[in-house]
Protein backbone atom coordinates (compact mmCIF):
# COMPACT_ATOMS: atom_id res chain seq x y z
CA UNK A 1 0.00 0.00 0.00
CA UNK A 2 1.31 3.42 -0.92
CA UNK A 3 0.79 6.76 0.82
CA UNK A 4 -1.85 8.94 -0.78
CA UNK A 5 -1.33 12.67 -1.23
CA UNK A 6 -5.04 13.40 -0.66
CA UNK A 7 -5.35 11.64 2.70
CA UNK A 8 -6.95 8.42 1.47
CA UNK A 9 -5.43 5.10 0.40
CA UNK A 10 -4.23 3.81 -2.95
CA UNK A 11 -3.24 0.36 -3.98
CA UNK A 12 -0.99 0.91 -6.95
CA UNK A 13 1.40 3.57 -8.21
CA UNK A 14 -1.13 4.42 -10.92
CA UNK A 15 -3.79 5.30 -8.36
CA UNK A 16 -1.43 7.31 -6.23
CA UNK A 17 0.04 9.33 -9.06
CA UNK A 18 3.38 11.06 -8.82
CA UNK A 19 2.51 12.77 -5.52
CA UNK A 20 1.68 9.44 -3.92
CA UNK A 21 4.93 7.89 -5.11
CA UNK A 22 6.91 10.83 -3.82
CA UNK A 23 5.31 10.43 -0.41
CA UNK A 24 5.98 6.71 -0.46
CA UNK A 25 9.64 7.32 -1.17
CA UNK A 26 9.89 9.91 1.59
CA UNK A 27 8.36 7.54 4.11
CA UNK A 28 10.98 4.80 3.67
CA UNK A 29 12.50 4.78 7.17
CA UNK A 30 16.00 5.93 7.85
CA UNK A 31 15.12 6.28 11.52
CA UNK A 32 12.58 4.38 13.50
CA UNK A 33 10.74 5.80 16.50
CA UNK A 34 11.01 4.37 19.95
CA UNK A 35 9.27 1.00 20.23
CA UNK A 36 9.31 -2.28 18.32
CA UNK A 37 12.19 -3.42 20.50
CA UNK A 38 14.45 -0.53 19.50
CA UNK A 39 15.52 2.58 21.24
CA UNK A 40 14.31 5.86 19.84
CA UNK A 41 16.74 7.33 17.33
CA UNK A 42 18.42 3.98 16.43
CA UNK A 43 19.38 4.04 12.76
CA UNK A 44 18.34 1.23 10.48
CA UNK A 45 20.79 0.74 7.65
CA UNK A 46 19.06 0.46 4.30
CA UNK A 47 19.82 -2.94 2.91
CA UNK A 48 20.12 -3.84 -0.74
CA UNK A 49 16.44 -4.85 -1.26
CA UNK A 50 15.33 -1.54 0.25
CA UNK A 51 17.59 0.42 -2.09
CA UNK A 52 16.28 -1.60 -5.04
CA UNK A 53 12.72 -0.84 -3.84
CA UNK A 54 13.50 2.88 -3.86
CA UNK A 55 14.95 2.66 -7.36
CA UNK A 56 11.85 0.81 -8.54
CA UNK A 57 9.60 3.49 -7.09
CA UNK A 58 11.64 6.22 -8.76
CA UNK A 59 11.33 4.50 -12.13
CA UNK A 60 7.59 4.10 -11.65
CA UNK A 61 7.31 7.77 -10.72
CA UNK A 62 9.14 8.75 -13.90
CA UNK A 63 6.82 6.57 -16.03
CA UNK A 64 3.73 8.05 -14.36
CA UNK A 65 5.00 11.59 -14.90
CA UNK A 66 5.74 10.85 -18.54
CA UNK A 67 2.30 9.36 -19.11
CA UNK A 68 0.57 12.47 -17.69
CA UNK A 69 2.42 14.99 -19.88
CA UNK A 70 0.29 16.47 -22.69
CA UNK A 71 1.03 15.00 -26.10
CA UNK A 72 2.03 17.36 -28.89
CA UNK A 73 2.02 14.75 -31.66
CA UNK A 74 -0.38 15.09 -34.55
CA UNK A 75 -1.54 11.50 -34.29
CA UNK A 76 -5.27 11.29 -33.55
CA UNK A 77 -4.72 7.93 -31.89
CA UNK A 78 -2.16 9.32 -29.46
CA UNK A 79 -4.53 12.14 -28.54
CA UNK A 80 -7.40 9.79 -27.81
CA UNK A 81 -5.52 7.46 -25.47
CA UNK A 82 -5.56 8.45 -21.79
CA UNK A 83 -4.29 6.56 -18.76
CA UNK A 84 -6.92 4.83 -16.64
CA UNK A 85 -6.14 6.84 -13.54
CA UNK A 86 -6.45 10.11 -15.51
CA UNK A 87 -9.91 9.07 -16.66
CA UNK A 88 -10.93 8.31 -13.07
CA UNK A 89 -9.60 11.73 -12.01
CA UNK A 90 -11.61 13.53 -14.67
CA UNK A 91 -14.79 11.67 -13.75
CA UNK A 92 -14.23 12.64 -10.11
CA UNK A 93 -13.97 16.36 -10.91
CA UNK A 94 -17.09 18.22 -9.66
CA UNK A 95 -19.10 20.43 -11.96
CA UNK A 96 -17.94 24.05 -12.22
CA UNK A 97 -21.24 25.30 -10.82
CA UNK A 98 -23.45 23.29 -8.52
CA UNK A 99 -26.62 25.32 -8.03
CA UNK A 100 -28.07 22.82 -5.54
CA UNK A 101 -24.89 23.09 -3.47
CA UNK A 102 -25.14 26.90 -3.56
CA UNK A 103 -28.71 26.74 -2.25
CA UNK A 104 -27.68 24.38 0.54
CA UNK A 105 -24.89 26.78 1.52
CA UNK A 106 -27.38 29.63 1.85
CA UNK A 107 -26.59 31.49 -1.36
CA UNK A 108 -29.51 33.69 -2.22
CA UNK A 109 -30.54 37.25 -2.81
CA UNK A 110 -28.89 38.41 0.43
CA UNK A 111 -25.46 37.04 -0.49
CA UNK A 112 -22.96 39.77 -1.27
CA UNK A 113 -25.43 42.54 -0.51
CA UNK A 114 -22.99 44.42 1.71
CA UNK A 115 -20.35 44.37 -1.04
CA UNK A 116 -22.47 45.94 -3.77
CA UNK A 117 -23.29 49.47 -4.78
CA UNK A 118 -26.85 50.73 -4.46
CA UNK A 119 -28.06 52.68 -7.49
CA UNK A 120 -30.83 54.26 -5.44
CA UNK A 121 -28.23 56.38 -3.59
CA UNK A 122 -27.71 59.66 -5.41
CA UNK A 123 -25.83 62.65 -4.00
CA UNK A 124 -25.23 65.81 -6.04
CA UNK A 125 -22.35 68.10 -5.17
CA UNK A 126 -23.94 71.27 -3.73
CA UNK A 127 -23.80 74.68 -5.37
CA UNK A 128 -21.26 77.14 -4.00
CA UNK A 129 -23.93 79.09 -2.13
CA UNK A 130 -24.98 75.91 -0.31
CA UNK A 131 -21.49 74.88 0.74
CA UNK A 132 -20.99 74.91 4.54
CA UNK A 133 -18.16 77.04 5.88
CA UNK A 134 -15.32 75.53 7.90
CA UNK A 135 -13.46 76.82 10.95
CA UNK A 136 -9.76 76.63 11.80
CA UNK A 137 -8.82 73.87 14.21
CA UNK A 138 -8.28 75.09 17.76
CA UNK A 139 -5.54 74.00 20.13
CA UNK A 140 -3.18 72.47 17.56
CA UNK A 141 -0.71 75.37 17.34
CA UNK A 142 1.06 77.51 19.90
CA UNK A 143 4.22 76.98 21.90
CA UNK A 144 4.92 73.50 23.13
CA UNK A 145 7.78 71.82 24.88
CA UNK A 146 7.54 68.32 23.47
CA UNK A 147 10.65 67.31 21.65
CA UNK A 148 10.43 66.65 17.93
CA UNK A 149 12.67 66.78 14.86
CA UNK A 150 13.66 70.18 13.54
CA UNK A 151 13.39 68.73 10.04
CA UNK A 152 9.59 68.78 10.37
CA UNK A 153 9.60 72.58 10.27
CA UNK A 154 8.38 74.41 7.17
CA UNK A 155 9.83 77.77 8.21
CA UNK A 156 10.97 79.83 5.24
CA UNK A 157 8.76 77.90 2.81
CA UNK A 158 5.88 79.18 0.73
CA UNK A 159 3.08 76.73 0.12
CA UNK A 160 0.15 76.85 -2.30
CA UNK A 161 -3.00 74.91 -1.41
CA UNK A 162 -5.80 74.43 -3.92
CA UNK A 163 -9.29 74.06 -2.48
CA UNK A 164 -7.86 75.60 0.68
CA UNK A 165 -10.90 77.61 1.80
CA UNK A 166 -12.83 74.65 3.21
CA UNK A 167 -12.64 71.14 4.56
CA UNK A 168 -9.43 69.16 4.24
CA UNK A 169 -7.67 71.91 2.29
CA UNK A 170 -8.27 74.46 5.04
CA UNK A 171 -7.02 72.16 7.79
CA UNK A 172 -3.87 71.32 5.82
CA UNK A 173 -3.30 75.02 5.15
CA UNK A 174 -3.46 75.58 8.88
CA UNK A 175 -1.00 72.74 9.52
CA UNK A 176 1.47 74.43 7.19
CA UNK A 177 0.97 77.80 8.90
CA UNK A 178 1.48 76.25 12.36
CA UNK A 179 4.70 74.67 11.04
CA UNK A 180 6.02 78.05 9.93
CA UNK A 181 5.15 78.32 6.24
CA UNK A 182 3.59 81.22 4.39
CA UNK A 183 0.52 79.94 2.53
CA UNK A 184 -1.43 80.96 -0.55
CA UNK A 185 -5.02 79.66 -0.40
CA UNK A 186 -6.41 79.12 -3.90
CA UNK A 187 -10.14 78.53 -4.24
CA UNK A 188 -13.07 79.02 -6.57
CA UNK A 189 -14.64 81.17 -3.84
CA UNK A 190 -12.13 83.97 -3.21
CA UNK A 191 -14.34 85.64 -0.63
CA UNK A 192 -14.36 82.50 1.52
CA UNK A 193 -10.62 82.08 0.94
CA UNK A 194 -9.98 85.64 2.13
CA UNK A 195 -12.03 85.11 5.27
CA UNK A 196 -10.16 81.91 6.10
CA UNK A 197 -6.77 83.48 5.41
CA UNK A 198 -7.51 86.16 8.01
CA UNK A 199 -8.81 83.59 10.49
CA UNK A 200 -5.68 81.47 10.13
CA UNK A 201 -3.39 84.39 10.84
CA UNK A 202 -5.54 85.48 13.80
CA UNK A 203 -5.53 81.93 15.18
CA UNK A 204 -1.74 81.88 14.92
CA UNK A 205 -1.50 85.18 16.83
CA UNK A 206 -3.86 83.93 19.54
CA UNK A 207 -1.90 80.72 20.08
CA UNK A 208 1.54 82.33 19.75
CA UNK A 209 1.27 85.63 21.64
CA UNK A 210 5.03 86.06 21.83
CA UNK A 211 5.77 85.27 18.19
CA UNK A 212 8.09 87.76 16.49
CA UNK A 213 6.42 87.23 13.13
CA UNK A 214 3.17 85.82 11.80
CA UNK A 215 3.05 83.65 8.66
CA UNK A 216 1.63 85.48 5.66
CA UNK A 217 -1.57 83.83 4.38
CA UNK A 218 -3.09 85.17 1.14
CA UNK A 219 -6.26 84.38 -0.81
CA UNK A 220 -6.49 83.81 -4.56
CA UNK A 221 -9.15 82.84 -7.11
CA UNK A 222 -8.72 80.11 -9.71
CA UNK A 223 -10.73 77.65 -11.74
CA UNK A 224 -8.37 74.71 -11.34
CA UNK A 225 -9.67 73.02 -14.50
CA UNK A 226 -8.79 76.02 -16.71
CA UNK A 227 -5.16 76.17 -17.90
CA UNK A 228 -5.16 79.98 -18.30
CA UNK A 229 -6.64 80.48 -14.82
CA UNK A 230 -4.05 78.14 -13.31
CA UNK A 231 -1.13 79.87 -15.01
CA UNK A 232 -2.41 83.27 -13.91
CA UNK A 233 -2.82 82.35 -10.25
CA UNK A 234 0.60 80.68 -10.03
CA UNK A 235 2.17 83.88 -11.31
CA UNK A 236 0.05 85.92 -8.90
CA UNK A 237 1.27 83.86 -5.94
CA UNK A 238 4.89 84.22 -7.09
CA UNK A 239 4.46 87.98 -7.41
CA UNK A 240 3.06 88.27 -3.86
CA UNK A 241 5.28 85.73 -2.08
CA UNK A 242 8.37 85.72 -4.25
CA UNK A 243 8.40 81.96 -4.76
CA UNK A 244 6.56 78.64 -4.28
CA UNK A 245 8.25 75.73 -2.49
CA UNK A 246 5.35 73.44 -1.69
CA UNK A 247 2.09 72.50 -3.40
CA UNK A 248 -0.94 70.68 -1.99
CA UNK A 249 -3.68 69.87 -4.51
CA UNK A 250 -6.78 69.55 -2.37
CA UNK A 251 -9.36 70.87 -4.84
CA UNK A 252 -11.75 68.07 -5.71
CA UNK A 253 -15.26 66.77 -5.25
CA UNK A 254 -17.34 63.63 -5.53
CA UNK A 255 -20.89 62.83 -6.56
CA UNK A 256 -22.92 59.66 -6.32
CA UNK A 257 -24.68 58.45 -9.45
CA UNK A 258 -24.86 55.00 -10.96
CA UNK A 259 -22.58 54.93 -13.98
CA UNK A 260 -25.29 54.54 -16.62
CA UNK A 261 -27.30 57.53 -15.44
CA UNK A 262 -24.45 59.86 -14.52
CA UNK A 263 -24.82 63.06 -16.65
CA UNK A 264 -21.78 63.26 -18.91
CA UNK A 265 -21.30 66.99 -18.46
CA UNK A 266 -20.95 66.43 -14.72
CA UNK A 267 -18.42 63.63 -15.29
CA UNK A 268 -16.31 66.03 -17.37
CA UNK A 269 -16.51 68.62 -14.62
CA UNK A 270 -15.52 66.07 -11.97
CA UNK A 271 -12.52 64.92 -13.99
CA UNK A 272 -11.60 68.51 -14.82
CA UNK A 273 -11.33 69.47 -11.15
CA UNK A 274 -9.91 66.23 -9.71
CA UNK A 275 -7.51 65.19 -12.46
CA UNK A 276 -6.87 68.13 -14.80
CA UNK A 277 -6.56 70.57 -11.89
CA UNK A 278 -4.02 68.35 -10.17
CA UNK A 279 -1.98 67.97 -13.36
CA UNK A 280 -2.06 71.67 -14.27
CA UNK A 281 -0.93 72.90 -10.86
CA UNK A 282 1.73 70.21 -10.51
CA UNK A 283 3.32 70.99 -13.86
CA UNK A 284 3.04 74.74 -13.32
CA UNK A 285 4.72 74.67 -9.90
CA UNK A 286 7.33 72.15 -11.06
CA UNK A 287 8.24 74.42 -13.97
CA UNK A 288 8.71 77.31 -11.52
CA UNK A 289 10.94 75.16 -9.28
CA UNK A 290 13.05 74.06 -12.23
CA UNK A 291 13.48 77.66 -13.40
CA UNK A 292 14.73 78.52 -9.91
CA UNK A 293 16.86 75.37 -9.82
CA UNK A 294 15.24 74.74 -6.46
CA UNK A 295 14.06 71.64 -4.66
CA UNK A 296 10.41 71.29 -3.72
CA UNK A 297 7.72 68.99 -2.45
CA UNK A 298 4.28 68.36 -3.93
CA UNK A 299 1.46 66.47 -2.23
CA UNK A 300 -1.61 65.32 -4.13
CA UNK A 301 -4.77 64.64 -2.17
CA UNK A 302 -6.13 61.41 -3.56
CA UNK A 303 -8.55 59.07 -1.83
CA UNK A 304 -8.77 55.50 -0.69
CA UNK A 305 -11.38 55.33 -3.48
CA UNK A 306 -8.47 55.25 -5.90
CA UNK A 307 -7.57 51.79 -4.61
CA UNK A 308 -10.92 50.27 -3.58
CA UNK A 309 -14.59 50.44 -4.61
CA UNK A 310 -16.74 52.20 -2.04
CA UNK A 311 -20.08 50.69 -1.05
CA UNK A 312 -22.97 51.20 -1.02
CA UNK A 313 -22.83 54.54 -2.88
CA UNK A 314 -22.01 54.31 -6.62
CA UNK A 315 -19.21 56.65 -7.74
CA UNK A 316 -17.26 55.00 -10.55
CA UNK A 317 -15.98 58.21 -12.23
CA UNK A 318 -14.72 59.60 -8.93
CA UNK A 319 -12.97 56.33 -8.06
CA UNK A 320 -11.28 56.29 -11.46
CA UNK A 321 -10.29 59.96 -11.10
CA UNK A 322 -8.60 59.33 -7.76
CA UNK A 323 -6.83 56.27 -9.16
CA UNK A 324 -5.50 58.58 -11.87
CA UNK A 325 -4.30 61.08 -9.24
CA UNK A 326 -2.52 58.34 -7.32
CA UNK A 327 -0.66 57.05 -10.36
CA UNK A 328 0.05 60.55 -11.63
CA UNK A 329 1.89 61.20 -8.37
CA UNK A 330 4.03 58.11 -8.85
CA UNK A 331 4.74 58.94 -12.50
CA UNK A 332 5.74 62.56 -11.86
CA UNK A 333 7.84 61.48 -8.88
CA UNK A 334 9.98 59.40 -11.20
CA UNK A 335 10.06 62.06 -13.92
CA UNK A 336 11.16 64.87 -11.60
CA UNK A 337 13.26 63.02 -9.04
CA UNK A 338 16.55 64.09 -10.63
CA UNK A 339 15.46 67.72 -10.23
CA UNK A 340 14.97 67.36 -6.48
CA UNK A 341 11.18 67.62 -6.73
CA UNK A 342 9.34 65.08 -4.61
CA UNK A 343 5.75 64.08 -5.41
CA UNK A 344 3.62 62.04 -3.02
CA UNK A 345 -0.05 61.29 -2.53
CA UNK A 346 -2.20 61.29 0.61
CA UNK A 347 -5.27 59.06 0.28
CA UNK A 348 -7.79 59.84 3.03
CA UNK A 349 -10.62 57.56 4.02
CA UNK A 350 -13.99 58.80 5.21
CA UNK A 351 -13.41 62.21 6.82
CA UNK A 352 -15.98 64.17 8.82
CA UNK A 353 -15.71 67.51 7.05
CA UNK A 354 -18.54 70.03 7.27
CA UNK A 355 -19.74 68.87 3.85
CA UNK A 356 -19.63 65.18 4.82
CA UNK A 357 -21.65 65.93 7.94
CA UNK A 358 -24.25 67.67 5.79
CA UNK A 359 -24.46 64.64 3.46
CA UNK A 360 -24.80 62.23 6.39
CA UNK A 361 -27.53 64.39 7.91
CA UNK A 362 -29.49 63.84 4.70
CA UNK A 363 -28.50 60.15 4.45
CA UNK A 364 -28.09 58.87 8.04
CA UNK A 365 -27.99 55.21 7.01
CA UNK A 366 -24.66 55.78 5.22
CA UNK A 367 -22.77 56.56 8.44
CA UNK A 368 -23.55 53.15 9.95
CA UNK A 369 -22.60 51.32 6.75
CA UNK A 370 -19.35 53.23 6.38
CA UNK A 371 -18.15 52.87 9.95
CA UNK A 372 -19.03 49.16 10.00
CA UNK A 373 -16.29 48.65 7.39
CA UNK A 374 -13.61 50.68 9.18
CA UNK A 375 -11.43 48.63 11.58
CA UNK A 376 -11.05 51.60 13.93
CA UNK A 377 -14.85 51.84 14.00
CA UNK A 378 -15.01 55.57 13.33
CA UNK A 379 -14.60 58.16 10.61
CA UNK A 380 -11.55 60.38 10.54
CA UNK A 381 -11.33 64.02 11.56
CA UNK A 382 -9.82 66.52 9.08
CA UNK A 383 -7.04 67.29 11.58
CA UNK A 384 -5.89 63.67 11.24
CA UNK A 385 -4.23 64.82 8.00
CA UNK A 386 -2.21 67.63 9.58
CA UNK A 387 0.78 65.51 10.56
CA UNK A 388 0.78 63.57 7.29
CA UNK A 389 0.91 66.64 5.05
CA UNK A 390 3.57 68.41 7.13
CA UNK A 391 5.75 65.29 7.12
CA UNK A 392 5.57 64.82 3.36
CA UNK A 393 6.22 68.51 2.64
CA UNK A 394 9.12 68.77 5.09
CA UNK A 395 12.76 67.75 4.94
CA UNK A 396 11.88 64.89 7.29
CA UNK A 397 10.55 63.09 4.20
CA UNK A 398 13.55 63.96 2.05
CA UNK A 399 13.88 60.39 0.72
CA UNK A 400 10.16 59.80 0.28
CA UNK A 401 8.79 60.24 -3.23
CA UNK A 402 6.18 58.45 -5.33
CA UNK A 403 4.53 57.14 -2.17
CA UNK A 404 0.84 56.81 -1.36
CA UNK A 405 0.11 57.68 2.28
CA UNK A 406 -3.26 56.20 3.29
CA UNK A 407 -5.07 57.77 6.23
CA UNK A 408 -8.21 55.65 6.42
CA UNK A 409 -8.48 53.95 9.83
CA UNK A 410 -7.46 50.63 8.27
CA UNK A 411 -10.31 50.54 5.73
CA UNK A 412 -8.22 49.42 2.77
CA UNK A 413 -6.31 46.65 4.56
CA UNK A 414 -9.34 44.49 5.34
Amino acid sequence: MYGSGHGGQCYSPGECGVAGLAIAIKTIPGHIPKGNGRKGGDIIKLNEPTIMFKNTLLKQASRVAASTRPSFTSSAASRSVAPAFAQRYLHATPALRDEKHDEEQGAGEHSGQFARTDESIQVDYPDEKDMPSSKPVQGRGGFHFKRTLASFSLEGNVGLVTGGARGLGLVMSQAMVISGADVAIVDLNKEEAQKQAELLMQSFRDENPGAESVPNVTAHYADVSNPDSVSAVIQEVIDQHGKIDNLVTSAGFTENFDAINYPYDRIKKLWGVNVDGTYLFATGVAKHLMERDAKGSIVFIGSMSGAIVNVPQPQAPYNAAKAAVRHLAASLAVEWAHKGIRVNCISPGYMLTALTKKILDDNPELAQKWTSLIPQGKMGQPEDLMGAVVFLLSDAAGYVTGAEFRVDGGYTVT
